[in-house]
């Protein structure tokens, strides 16, 4: 009983609803938060690409523009304009169900990091570190001041994640109670 007490007082749980709460980790608040608000960012955006499914993209991309006052003849968004043209249903739908898996793994990452279990500070690291290189490769071929600060960001929760993760998040093994499962008897003779 008191190594029990002496891991949770380690741990961050306190006495106050059984053990339940525990200490404040304001880090991974942050974190927790960044995701779930990507997640649900990438929701909408899967539910706003299903409803252009059917629709002429690069006219409903030029009334957009046109909504947010910025200038539709603009070089990059005409570009941009000609390369909606050229996508068909098909890529549409990929597109829609890869950002749903996206946001789906980024809302398991986050309600596992939630419950502070072990394999959600392993899947955030994964996750999260899998997007350094590619910005450092962005980085190298134009720098961009956007992208930079994200890959700062992105290191910063890599590297917290990693030096707390044993303080934030524990994998405990089942406890070594007797099992309730009856004896064998032997056969009389």
């Amino acid at each position: 009983m008191k190594e029990q007490r002496a891991m949770q007082e380690e741990i961050g749980w306190t006495a106050r609803d059984g053990g339940r709460a525990r200490s404040g980790a304001p880090g991974l608040y942050t974190i927790i938060a960044l995701k779930l608000g990507k997640s649900l960012l990438l929701f909408g955006i899967t539910l706003g690409i299903y409803s252009l499914m059917d629709q002429d993209l690069r006219w409903e991309f030029e009334r957009f523009l046109r909504w947010v006052k910025l200038d539709p003849e603009h070089k990059f968004f005409v570009d941009l304009g000609a390369r909606l043209q050229e996508m068909t249903p098909s890529n549409v739908r990929w597109i829609a169900s890869g950002t749903l898996l996206y946001g789906l793994l980024l809302l398991v990452e986050s309600v596992g990091m939630m419950f502070r279990v072990f394999w959600a500070a392993w899947l955030a690291i994964g996750e999260t570190a899998f997007f350094v290189p590619i910005e450092v490769y962005d980085l190298m071929r134009d720098f961009s001041v956007a992208v930079f600060i994200i890959l700062l960001v992105n290191m910063a929760i890599v590297w917290y994640l990693v030096k707390n993760r044993d303080r934030l998040f524990h994998h405990f093994a089942p406890s070594s109670t007797p099992s309730s499962v009856p004896e064998s008897v032997e056969p009389s003779a």
